[in-house]
């Protein structure tokens, strides 16, 4: 009970030793209860400072160690304070505790790294990779694209043509154009008389097909025609270059395919064109014939739009005729033809001339230009003098073709009668 006496004695002491008492038990307490306040600061401070855990672990333990000999000086100066020391000793402990919680910091530092996300960065990379193989092959699609697409047409007109199930055009039996070049030769005509366009060509060729399977065209041209009907209406001619002729077989390029309709010689006019059925047998076997000579079943090559051999001239003279009192059996006769053959031998007319045609024969070309392509129209010629004809094949590969021509249309050949030949008639 001794002890609180002595307890009023420092308090009188304080004048006496002011600073040594009074300053630094102060200043160690502070130090020793802010620390752990320190210490919570820096713990705050450090998740905001991802960056540099490292170093905010290191302040703290530089902290700790800072203040751990200032409560030790302090502690022998009070003797009186050992309790106080002794409250003061735990914070340092919990300096090293707090590290640890520091520590954590860098748990706290691994939320960025699925957020810093090397992943998503390789990602794009990984993504930048197959980019680069992928260029080459997109560029080569549309090369593959125009491939399948150039074929497409031929392949759906092939489809078409197995499907109605008549076997042949022009003389061609029809199979795999892929394989057979001569079909795909008829099938590609029908595409360019068309431009290109599908369903129209699909439309043609459809007609085409039902129209020879029901005409049977082949036979035709084994069929005997009235001699007093037709006989001198209608020649087929060929001429090749003579170097072809000497090696056998030609391309065609090397040969002129003409047929020649002779309608200045009808003698009876209500004969040969009063039974309109029999006019266009007739006139359908002429045309299979020269069909024989232009020779599409040995093509070899397939033609494009631009480039295409297998055509004929064709060579309607109209001398001695009178255009002034038309037939009504003439003019349906002219109709029907003409209808037939623009639905049924499309792109086969290279080049087409009316010879000693008067200037009132226009209902004819007037006509023919509700059932022709204009680009067909365009190879049309009128010309009022036959005689010239052979002036008009200076550019054909077949050298000199114009003097092979009969002398009567401006060449030096033979008449029609010995160099050439059409359906038979008895």
């Amino acid at each position: 009970m001794s002890a609180p006496e002595p307890q009023p004695e420092p308090a009188a002491a304080p004048p006496a030793v002011p600073a040594p008492v009074a300053g630094p038990s102060d200043t160690a307490e502070l130090a020793a209860i802010d620390a752990p306040a320190r210490e919570a600061a820096a713990v705050a401070v450090t998740p905001t400072t991802t960056t540099d855990a490292a170093d905010a672990t290191a302040d703290a333990t530089t902290t700790a160690h800072a203040e751990q000999p200032a409560v030790t000086a302090v502690a022998p100066a009070t003797p009186t304070l050992p309790p106080t020391t002794t409250t003061t000793d735990p914070p340092p402990p919990p300096a090293p505790t707090t590290a640890p919680s520091l520590t954590t910091a860098p748990s706290l530092t691994t939320v960025p790294a699925p957020t810093t996300a090397p992943a998503p960065t390789t990602a794009p990379a990984t993504t930048t990779a197959p980019a680069k193989p992928q260029a080459p092959e997109v560029a080569l699609q549309p090369a593959a694209a125009t491939t399948n697409q150039a074929d497409e047409p031929i392949a759906q007109l092939w489809a078409l043509a197995q499907a109605n199930g008549h076997p042949e055009i022009w003389g061609v039996t029809l199979a795999d154009p892929d394989t057979h070049v001569p079909t795909r030769v008829v099938l590609q005509k029908y595409l360019n008389a068309n431009d290109g366009d599908l369903p129209k060509a699909k439309d043609q060729l459809a007609k085409t097909l039902d129209w020879r399977a029901k005409t049977k065209p082949l036979d035709l041209v084994a069929k005997v025609f009235s001699k007093a009907k037709f006989a001198g209406l209608g020649y087929v001619t060929k001429y090749r270059q003579e170097a072809a002729l000497a090696a056998g077989p030609s391309s065609p390029q090397s040969a002129e395919v003409f047929t020649w309709n002779i309608y200045g010689g009808v003698t009876s006019i209500d004969e040969t064109f009063g039974n309109l059925d029999e006019f266009l047998e007739w006139r359908v076997a002429l045309m299979e014939l020269a069909l024989r000579d232009l020779d599409i079943s040995s093509a070899t090559e397939p033609i494009t739009p631009d480039h295409d051999p297998y055509k004929m001239f064709q060579v309607h003279d109209y001398k001695s005729i009178s255009f002034l009192r038309q037939s009504p059996h003439v003019k349906a006769a002219s109709a029907e033809t003409i209808k037939v053959f623009a639905q049924n031998y499309p792109e086969l007319l290279k080049e087409k001339f009316f010879v000693n045609v008067p200037a009132i024969m226009g209902f004819v070309y007037a006509f023919m230009k509700l059932f022709v392509a204009a680009k067909t129209i365009k190879k049309f010629h009128p010309m009022s003098n036959g005689g010239a004809l052979a002036l008009e094949f200076a550019e054909s590969n077949v050298s000199n073709l114009g003097e092979k021509l009969p002398a009567v249309y401006g060449g030096k050949g033979s008449d029609l009668e010995e160099q050439g030949w059409g359906p038979r008639v008895e």
